[in-house]
């Protein structure tokens, strides 16, 4: 299986960095990350590699750490020397399944799209960011993942640890599992706690929803926007493979959260805690 296998990349030419397709493809992606932080890009993800992705997913959707628990959105615990209505002490439902990275190998269709060597140059080259402040996420349950949403599953509002996010589009729900964000809802010096705090309350004003389809490659700011999916509704699973990207080399994910969504945890999770650029939360 080669590269041109999964992805359409005479639509894509990531593999053209010199090419004039790429140029406009670039600037294209630049403006509509600017405007709120995210970029879609239709049919990413040929057929035929949707076809690799989905098999992939489907024999080992069964190794995912499924967890029914209440979270708030940064995946800390309670504080209760805080008001009862603030964001850290609203707490919600959350019930899915997190495939970890260990499960998915170099000669996987989803690892070798993330490892392949044009691609994270074209992500950074996309999100316009220097060479010296961009790496692969260093977390050896959580730099390639799958996430499998059942009938009745969803995730709830939540910020993300790594800076960059990168979504593929596998396979959707029967119905549901809509992907809604609140661009720039927090920066690296400020929390705005506030500002969630209305998300939370219901304010809706802000919020912004993507139906994605199969294929379709979602590059996204989560360490900044608010998010969540929807409920997914019927009997087939919802597929998202997540490829992460940081800003800080060999940063990882931290304990708790870690421990909340793939059921274990590594001493480089322990020896790395708290490694990051920022003083956020999570």
């Amino acid at each position: 299986m080669e590269l041109h296998d999964l992805i359409d990349l005479g639509r894509y030419p990531i593999d053209r960095p010199d090419s004039a397709a790429y140029a406009t493809l670039l600037a294209d992606l630049r403006r509509e990350i600017a405007e709120d932080g995210c970029a879609v890009l239709p049919g990413f993800a040929s057929a035929r590699g949707v076809a690799h992705l989905t098999a992939e997913a489907d024999a080992v959707a069964h190794l995912g750490h499924r967890s029914f628990s209440r979270t708030n959105v940064y995946f800390s615990q309670d504080d209760p020397s805080l008001p009862a209505d603030h964001p850290v002490r609203q707490f919600y439902d959350r019930s899915n399944a997190f495939v970890p990275a260990d499960n998915f190998p170099p000669e996987g269709p989803l690892r070798m799209i993330y490892e392949a060597a044009p691609f994270m140059p074209f992500i950074r080259d996309a999100l316009n960011e220097p060479v010296d402040r961009f790496f692969r996420y260093d977390d050896p349950l959580a730099d390639v993942i799958v996430n499998a949403v059942e009938a009745g599953q969803g995730f709830p509002w939540h910020f993300d640890t790594n800076n960059f996010t990168v979504t593929l589009a596998i396979q959707n729900g029967s119905s549901g599992g809509a992907f809604e964000y609140v661009p720039g809802l927090r920066t690296a010096q400020d929390e705005n706690f506030a500002g969630v705090g209305q998300v939370l309350a219901g304010d809706r004003s802000k919020v912004r929803v993507l139906e994605l389809r199969r294929g379709d490659l979602q590059i996204f700011k989560g360490r900044y926007a608010l998010h969540r999916v929807a409920p997914v509704e019927g009997p087939r699973r919802r597929y998202v493979g997540i490829f992460s990207f940081v800003e800080t080399e060999g940063m990882c994910g931290g304990v708790e959260r870690t421990r909340q969504l793939y059921g274990r945890v590594l001493p480089r999770h322990y020896e790395r805690a708290g490694l990051r650029s920022d003083a956020l939360m999570d």
